[in-house]
């Protein structure tokens, strides 16, 4: 395609973002990279400032890699065509959707936004349109490096999906995705709201800027249509500002509550939703209220209340989300990837529901993020626990002990909590101490793989930890 008139159909002009356009404007381009070390032959090159590091520092490798044009803030002493703009974040988007052939606007795209649920909530929406006939995919944590990759990677892969002949998408988008423009010019058919509460305020700083980041994605002309929790106080406030900018039109509400009749076990919740009974084979309230997040925003697409039952009992397990680890032991242990402290008292909270037996959590913080939220894990582990063991999450280059030390000051009473540094002797003590009957939760890292401290990752599997050290318990107990 060449540079103008890929200009004009990105809206550069238009939009004021464009300042100059510099040097041979018929140049051909084939694509759009962020990443100097990624750079193809025929590329634009987009030279984004980073909090780190000025990927115009790196324009002159990317174009002795074969970038024939640069997407820039200033120009540049660099021998080829230049588009200057005045953020090359939020042009980015927009010049990436056009080199991609504007994929979303052939796909039904459905965005999920919010603190927790995203994943589960994301799970549930492919699961019912592929229970309506639409061939769908997901876009997330479990899938991608980055929860909603950058804005280039994204658009390829709507692109590619619509290539392989797909009819829908269930994206997962990030307060940092929304804040740095990654999903810009993305057409989402359906935007969801789930809950927000404190997390990632080591970016965001409060909790306004946090909530900011989020409404961008219900900005006008961003959803077809906004599904949000009017039991979140924050999602209230999101309802009152689109009402005030758009009407009622493209608004739909939920709420926990619009799910009845419900029964709870470990591993599996019915209830009725709409008059319509149907199961999902996860346990815990706030599973119910992703289901219901879910099943609203397709039901707002057009899709019909038994495919969206049978699209919910379809759902297999989400990994590292309320995932149950059996090996044949007389309690159950679950895995989640609980990791502030809403989520935290809400997966004790649901294990408590289910069962009469002592609830016995471990958990800890990440280093080099977010530090508030580390006293509130622990007040809430406190609060809702028999018995807490606080270690590990991923310290990264902060110091273990130190982390565990703010998450242990939030406790008013201590007395339930326990403290073992090294994750897999923490899980090992939890299930040594449990006893039939008691529900563990090995709460924080979910589905991720690995560890990471003092700057070095090591595998370790939550799951995989906690399936030895039964076998190993039940196997000692057995020759006893």
């Amino acid at each position: 395609m060449r540079l103008d008139g890929l200009i004009a159909e990105a809206g550069l002009p238009v939009s004021g973002l464009l300042i100059e356009a510099v040097g041979d404007q018929a140049t051909e381009v084939l694509g759009i990279t962020m990443d100097s070390h990624d750079v193809r032959p025929g590329d634009i090159f987009a030279c984004v400032p980073g909090r780190t590091a000025d990927g115009h520092a790196f324009a002159s490798a990317a174009v002795s890699d074969g970038a024939v044009a640069l997407l820039c803030e200033r120009q540049l002493d660099v021998d080829v065509p230049q588009i200057v703009v005045s953020s090359v974040r939020r042009a980015v988007g927009p010049v990436s959707d056009v080199l991609s052939g504007r994929p979303s606007l052939d796909l039904t795209v459905a965005a999920v936004t919010g603190t927790n649920g995203k994943t589960t909530t994301c799970a549930f929406v492919r699961s019912i349109f592929e229970a309506n006939g639409w061939k769908a995919t997901t876009v997330g944590t479990l899938t991608q490096r980055r929860t909603t990759p950058e804005a280039p990677e994204l658009h390829a892969l709507l692109a590619d999906w619509r290539r392989a002949g797909g009819r829908a998408v269930a994206m997962e988008v990030s307060s940092h995705a929304l804040d740095q423009h990654r999903t810009d010019a993305v057409r989402f058919a359906a935007g969801v709201f789930t809950n927000l509460s404190p997390d990632h305020l080591d970016y965001h700083q409060t909790m306004e800027a946090y909530f900011e980041a989020k409404a961008r994605l219900f900005e006008p002309g961003r959803v077809g249509v906004a599904v949000v929790n009017r039991d979140d106080s924050w999602g209230r406030q999101l309802i009152e500002r689109i009402r005030r900018a758009q009407g009622d039109d493209h608004l739909v509400t939920w709420s926990p509550d619009d799910a009845t009749e419900v029964e709870i076990t470990p591993g599996e919740s019915r209830f009725t939703w709409h008059g319509v009974r149907t199961a999902i084979h996860l346990g815990g309230r706030f599973n119910i209220a992703n289901a219901v997040a879910a099943a609203t925003a397709a039901a707002a697409l057009g899709v019909p209340a038994d495919a969206i039952a049978e699209g919910l009992r379809d759902t297999g397990g989400v990994p590292g989300r309320f995932q149950k680890v059996d090996a044949g032991q007389p309690f159950t242990v679950i895995v989640d990837y609980a990791h502030t402290p809403d989520g935290l008292a809400q997966v004790i909270a649901a294990v408590r529901e289910s069962s009469p037996g002592r609830v016995i959590v471990v958990f800890g913080a990440g280093g080099d993020r977010d530090r508030e939220k580390r006293p509130l894990m622990g007040a809430a582990a406190a609060a809702g626990a028999d018995l807490a063991i606080v270690t590990s999450d991923n310290p990264r280059r902060e110091d273990p002990e130190a982390i565990i030390a703010e998450v242990v000051s939030g406790a008013t009473d201590r007395s339930k909590l326990l403290v073992e540094p090294d994750r897999a002797s923490a899980i090992a003590a939890a299930l040594a101490t449990a006893q039939g009957g008691d529900i563990v939760v090995i709460a924080g890292k979910g589905h991720e793989k690995d560890q990471e401290i003092a700057g070095r990752v090591f595998p370790f599997d939550d799951v995989e930890v906690a399936d030895a050290a039964l076998r190993r318990i039940l196997g000692s107990r057995s020759d006893a």
